[in-house]
Order: structure tokens, then C-alpha cells, then sequence
């Protein structure tokens, strides 16, 4: 992909055909056998700070049966149901429903409860697009990328408004209308709440690039966190609030970065990978102790193959080289670009989908610490898009008829 200043569209090749490559649709219903196809894992000897092990890879996963899967909403045709988000306590989940050209946000309890429908039009404007992050299209009430407040009771949001530009808003649960809390020619989105303070980061292209700016909600004071060639995307908080991880580069080669002092941003700034690989969506473990993040390193050095890797969160780990090559803990997955790898809540396991079409890309579990993957029951298809609530329960999404539909789960411990 040639470098341009279309920075947010700026994905590798190989990431945009693993993720279009799920959305063949299903041939079948949606029961089917379970997949019980070999599935490697780690690269290298053990490692002290991620736990991976060698030799994983010879043994056939284990297959979890779960105590229930069971769709979130009825199951229904003419609509898409994607990106489930969980709100900090697992009180509320949100997803993204898309019917024709609109896209909004649909908020229910666990049990699928609705509780509010986020759909944002203003009364008036058109301007044209120069920028668009990946997955947005110019749609009309295009809503998406929710981002839930420490207390569960409010939530940012971006939305075009129905005009075609995109900004952050900040809605209260069950409120009526929301706050506009960017108003730029530019594009504004993957915004992401502190857990602990009313401050948001996110990507802004009004630079040029796409640079990372801290939003302090109370003062409204805005902070460019980041500067420096290429874009710089999905900003993460560490879960004790004091660091941010995030992408950055552009032309299939992308790495890890953190800031590892938000009041101090570019003084702090390092990379945490290196390589020439393209390394995508860093996601925090739940203690804060590791980073998991998508590479398309592997030993055949094929660009389309994927793989999970997890890192010490504290830089420790090597940044390229062998040393990185054994941090990674599962081969051939689908990267769930949206959502990230998706932690449970013991920050040892990380549920991803197995890049397996004969078995309609099954859910897997890794246990960094013991080393091993094991198969999901779920009799679903074509499975995309995993989060985990703080109490254990997943969601995903998955095909039924050719429909993307929302699913919940649990494993047994």
C-alpha cells in the first residue's frame, strides 16, 4: 500500500484480507461440528515474563465445552450485529447494528434488555471526506467505537452526525441528546475513557497524519500526546490510568509504542517492536503486567498469516529478533481489528478466532501461563469480533444465515 495521506485508511493488505476473508457468508445453519484441527502456539523456549512454552504446538488442543452460548438478541435477518463493547463492571453491553447505510449503537443489560439506542443526527451540514478510519465508510448516522466511563452511566462515542464528518460526543446513559466534544474539519475517533479520571485519548487527523490528543472532559483542554511520521492509532489506557499503548507507522509496518508518562508524552515515548513486521491493536492484560497485540510475523514469512503476541508491558521484553518471535502465543488467527485480543479476566488467558474456514473459524483459548490452546464448543460460524466482561462472560459475533448476529458465552472456570 503506498504511503498518502489517506493515513487512517492506512491498514496493511494483509490485515484488510484476513478480516474480509470473515465475512464470506455461511453456507450452513448455524449448527455445525466442532473443529478439532491441531493448533500451534509457541515459537521458543519458555519465557519468564509472558509464560509461553515449547513444544505446544505437537499437541492436540483440548476442546472446552461452555457452560451456555446463547445469541444477546433475537436472531434476526436484514441487519448486522458487530463490535460488542462491555461496559467496566459488565453491567451493560453495547454493540453496532448496521440496517442499509446507517449505522448505531444498540445498549442492552446481559440478559438483551434494551436499554438505549445511540443514533446522532444533527440538523444541518455536508463537507467532504478526506480522511476515513479503518471500517468507516461515508455513511448516513454513521455511530460507532463506544467507550464507557469508569462508573457505567456515560459514554463517548464517534459520530458523522448524518453530515459526513466525523467527531467524538459524550452521552449519558439514557440521556437524549449528547455533547459534542470535537467540531473539526477533520476526522476525530477511536477514542478511549481513562478507567480512572474523566480524560479521553483519541486519533485526530487534523495534523496531516493522525496523531493521539488527550481530552481532560471537565476543562475541555486538549493535549497532542504524539507528533513524528506516520499515523499514529488505537490508543489504549493502562488499566491503572498512568501509561497509553498504541500503534504507530503506516505502509504495512506498523509498531508498538507507549507512553509511559502522560504528563510527560514525548519525553516517555518508546517503542515497544521494532521489527519490519506489521504489528496491530494493543490491548493492555487486566493487571496491567503484559500487552497483547496482532503480528504478521511468522517463520514462513508469509504477510497473510497472523499471529498473537504478548509482551511484558514494561518494556523488558526484546523488541524484535528471536527474542520477540517467542513472545507469541497462538499462529494463524483472525485479527479482530476493532476489538483487539480479548483478555480475560485472570490476565493469563486470551480468547482469538483460529483461521480454520473448514471449521468456520472456531474460538480458541490461550493460557500464556500454562502454555497450551484449547478449542471452544460453540457450534457457531464464522466468529469475529470477541470481548470479555470483567466477570468472565464473552461476546462475539457470528454468522446465522449469512447475518452477523451477537453472542454470549461462558466458559466453566
Amino acid at each position: 500500500m503506498k504511503a498518502g495521506k489517506l493515513v487512517f485508511a492506512n491498514v496493511s493488505a494483509a490485515l484488510l484480507t484476513a478480516v474480509l476473508a470473515t465475512a464470506v457468508p455461511a453456507a450452513e445453519p448455524i449448527l455445525v461440528p466442532a473443529g478439532t484441527a491441531s493448533f500451534p502456539t509457541a515459537t521458543g523456549p519458555s519465557s519468564a515474563a509472558t509464560g509461553t512454552v515449547a513444544g505446544a504446538e505437537e499437541k492436540k488442543p483440548e476442546t472446552l465445552e461452555p457452560l451456555f452460548v446463547r445469541p444477546l438478541v433475537a436472531i434476526e435477518a436484514g441487519r448486522n450485529d458487530s463490535n460488542p463493547a462491555w461496559s467496566p463492571r459488565g453491567t451493560f453491553i453495547a454493540f453496532e447494528r448496521s440496517v442499509g447505510d446507517k449505522r448505531e449503537i444498540r445498549i442492552t443489560l446481559q440478559d438483551g434488555t434494551p436499554v438505549q439506542t445511540v443514533s446522532h443526527l444533527l440538523s444541518s451540514g455536508g463537507s467532504e471526506m478526506k480522511f476515513l478510519f479503518p471500517g468507516v465508510s461515508e455513511e448516513t448516522s454513521f455511530n460507532s467505537g463506544i467507550t464507557w466511563s469508569p462508573e457505567e452511566f456515560r459514554f463517548v462515542f464517534m459520530s458523522n452526525g448524518g453530515e459526513g464528518n466525523y467527531d467524538i460526543y459524550v452521552q449519558d446513559l439514557g440521556g437524549l441528546e449528547p455533547g459534542r466534544l470535537t467540531d473539526h474539519r477533520e476526522k476525530d475517533g477511536q477514542a478511549h475513557w481513562s478507567p480512572t479520571a474523566d480524560r479521553v485519548v483519541f486519533v485526530s487527523g487534523r495534523t496531516g497524519n493522525g496523531d493521539v490528543y488527550l481530552l481532560d472532559l471537565a476543562t475541555r483542554a486538549l493535549t497532542r500526546m504524539t507528533q513524528g511520521g506516520g499515523a499514529y492509532l488505537y490508543p489504549r489506557w493502562s488499566p491503572d490510568g498512568k501509561k497509553i499503548v498504541m500503534m504507530h507507522g503506516g505502509n504495512e509496518n506498523h509498531d508498538i509504542v507507549l507512553i509511559s508518562d502522560v504528563a510527560k508524552p514525548m519525553d516517555s515515548r518508546r517503542p515497544l517492536t521494532t521489527w519490519t513486521y506489521d504489528d496491530l491493536r494493543p490491548i493492555w492484560s487486566p493487571d496491567g503486567r503484559k500487552i497483547a497485540f496482532y503480528s504478521n510475523y511468522n517463520a514462513a514469512g508469509d504477510p497473510r498469516v497472523w499471529s498473537l503476541v504478548v509482551i511484558a508491558a514494561d518494556g523488558s521484553d526484546p523488541t524484535e529478533g528471536d527474542g520477540l518471535a517467542m513472545r507469541v502465543v497462538a499462529k494463524d488467527i483472525i485479527p479482530d481489528v476493532e476489538t483487539g485480543p480479548a483478555w480475560m479476566p485472570d490476565s493469563n488467558r486470551i480468547i482469538f478466532v483460529k483461521n480454520d474456514r473448514l471449521e468456520y473459524n472456531p474460538l480458541y483459548v490461550a493460557d500464556i501461563k500454562q502454555g497450551t490452546v484449547a478449542l471452544i464448543r460453540t457450534d457457531t460460524k464464522m466468529n469475529h469480533d470477541v470481548a470479555c466482561s470483567t466477570d468472565g462472560m464473552f461476546a462475539f459475533r457470528a454468522q446465522v444465515n449469512q447475518w452477523d448476529q451477537i453472542f454470549l458465552a461462558r466458559l466453566k472456570h
